[in-house]
């Protein structure tokens, strides 16, 4: 039997708040560090020796997102949605698609030094971008290059060794650690013709892997249109300490970063916990110059923080806008960059979303930028935290080997609840004119318990005298009857035809990559499987025998992007029927629909 051992975080990722009248906020200038170049090198396979697992970071149940004790639920518990249901159809015009990388992939992609250091990971978070004919896909924590027919053009190779950092865990006796990452973006934009690749980064001590407390978010920059070439890689200080600025609680982790793009300039967004104590600091919005990026240079980078409804409640999760390629971009007020997020402060149900505005974002460029930060809170349809979706059963070799003493003692576990996180915001489009986003929500079935299902929203946003309103073009549900739908992102191209990607899986399902068409007048139609589930979802995050939850992590989120010829590429975590690694059996399934 192989030596294991774990390194399971369990860090602050979801904080909920309400809606207030005003924003306070402050802003700040910070700076890119350069560290190095790098390229997405070949597909190399390493036997599997240090059999190590290790999970990403982790909703905290026990933080009290109540933060004043007295803000109560929006909307009253017994007001759940209850949609109709969406029709759910193996029938895929239009479709094509393939398998892309897998647990076992990611746990055994490194060349040379960082042959056999990856680590047996879940959940794996999907970055998904598409340009010049290519496409890149990353996970936690791997990245890999294909060609538009699935064929392998580079990778998959570890997220460490692409940042040109140390392997993640050597195979020396004892380890040595290089830093820990999580939440990889990935995004094409057609005006420089360059990559951008993010992720966090959490800095480790070499020989035990504790965190040291400095952390930041790694940006990788291409030098070409090609996503096989080479890359700029720089650094932004997240830590937030004496001078980065001081902020409550630091060192701090800026979570889950987000990305998004305008004409002028590139945004990170993350959500800011402490490392060592409990709090919030609240989302952090970072605008910096792409064309800055694009070139190599140094940027100077635009921090706002302090973003509340009212003292001591934050905003949280603020998901930045990308546009298709070809789209118009919002060229009103020097420049605009849209963002949304939800609203659910007391973790039940809110009728109610965020919309923003970063307007003059022409001024990036400048030594001294002035951009100035809105924002307009909007009605709209209910939505709220979501239950754990049920799998359906099925083969399940590693609870077989927990229960057979194989680990050393015979358990008694069994197959778990897939975790659907939260109704935090997810991806963001602007596009047609509309903002496009989607959340996970609590709905209930006609026939059934509650379950897990979707809520999206299509918000026209408007500028008038440098004021920001915003109205609902449409909004609307998608749920599949007695089963559940969860981490929706949107694609949408620029004549506002879309399609939705989410994860299906029930008591009828084995979680499965799907899809649905959508689009401002109709919303979103009939359920699409796009890679069918060959079994439920049987990895470590799942029994408490490995320190798990006893429930099944799942994605954070999925990824949707247009291409440039109005076809929309998608990719979503789903169990393929495909080689496992003995702790972990999750797939990505990049899907290509023309809407």
């Amino acid at each position: 039997m192989r030596k294991t051992w774990m390194v399971y975080l369990s860090l602050l990722t979801l904080i909920l708040f309400v809606p207030a009248s005003s924003v306070a906020q402050s802003s700040s200038q910070t700076h890119l560090t350069h560290i190095g170049t790098s390229s997405i090198g070949p597909g190399g396979k390493a036997a599997k020796t240090l059999g190590k697992y290790r999970a990403t970071l982790e909703v905290d149940s026990n933080f009290n997102k109540n933060a004043n004790g007295t803000a109560p639920a929006r909307v009253p518990s017994d007001h759940v949605p209850m949609p109709s249901g969406n029709a759910v159809t193996s029938n895929n015009p239009g479709f094509s698609g393939f398998s892309g990388i897998t647990n076992l992939d990611q746990a055994s992609a490194g060349t040379g030094a960082y042959a056999g250091t990856q680590f047996d990971l879940e959940p794996p978070d999907q970055a998904l971008a598409v340009g010049n004919s290519e496409v890149v896909e990353a996970v936690n924590n791997a990245i890999a290059v294909y060609d538009p027919s699935g064929t392998l053009l580079s990778g998959p190779t570890p997220m460490n060794q692409f940042f040109g950092l140390a392997p993640e865990a050597t195979t020396a006796t004892p380890p040595v650690f290089g830093p820990f990452l999580s939440d990889p973006k990935a995004y094409f934009d057609t005006d420089t013709q360059r990559w951008f690749v993010t992720e966090a980064i959490l800095d480790v001590d070499p020989s035990t892997g504790n965190l040291t407390g400095t952390t930041g978010v790694i940006i990788a920059v291409s030098t070409g249109p090609d996503a096989t070439g080479t890359y700029n890689i720089s650094r932004l200080d997240t830590t937030d300490v004496t001078g980065t600025p001081d902020h409550a609680g630091c060192p701090c982790l800026g979570d889950q970063p987000l990305i998004g793009a305008d004409a002028n300039g590139f945004y990170i967004t993350t959500n800011e916990f402490p490392l060592f104590q409990a709090g919030f600091n609240g989302a952090q919005v970072y605008a910096m110059s792409k064309t800055a990026l694009a070139a190599g240079t140094m940027s100077t980078v635009v921090h706002f923080s302090g973003l509340n409804f009212l003292p001591g409640l934050p905003f949280f999760s603020v998901q930045p806008a990308t546009a298709p390629p070809g789209g118009t971009q919002e060229s009103a007020h020097g420049g605009t960059e849209y963002f949304l997020s939800s609203l659910d402060f007391a973790g039940t149900l809110t009728n109610q979303i965020a919309v923003w505005a970063l307007t003059n974002t022409s001024s990036l460029t400048a030594a001294t930028p002035n951009v100035q930060l809105a924002v307009d809170v909007i009605d709209s349809e209910i939505y709220g935290q979501p239950p754990l979706a049920q799998q359906m059963a099925g083969p399940t070799p590693l609870l077989d080997l927990l229960n057979s003493g194989f680990f050393g003692k015979v358990r008694l576990e069994h197959l778990g609840l897939i975790a659907s996180n939260d109704d935090r915001m997810n991806q963001v489009v602007f596009a047609d004119g509309n903002l496009w986003g989607g959340v996970n929500t609590v709905v209930k079935t006609p026939n059934g318990p509650t379950r897990s299902g979707i809520a999206y929203f299509i918000v026209t946003p408007s500028l008038s005298s440098g004021s920001l309103s915003a109205s609902l073009a449409n909004e609307g549900y998608v749920s599949v009857n007695q089963n559940s739908v969860v981490f929706p992102s949107i694609g949408v191209n620029t004549s506002g035809k879309g399609v939705m990607t989410f994860t299906l899986v029930g008591g009828d399902y084995f979680p499965s990559a799907a899809y649905a068409p959508i689009d401002a007048v109709n919303g979103a139609g009939a359920v699409h499987i796009g890679g069918p589930g060959a079994g439920p979802q049987d990895g470590f995050t799942e029994y408490p025998a490995f320190g798990a939850p006893a429930r099944p992590r799942w994605g954070d989120y999925s990824a949707a992007v247009a291409d440039a010829d109005g076809s929309i590429w998608l990719s979503d975590e789903y169990i393929p029927n495909a080689p496992r690694d003995i702790f972990a059996n999750w797939g990505s399934f990049v899907m290509h629909v023309t809407p």
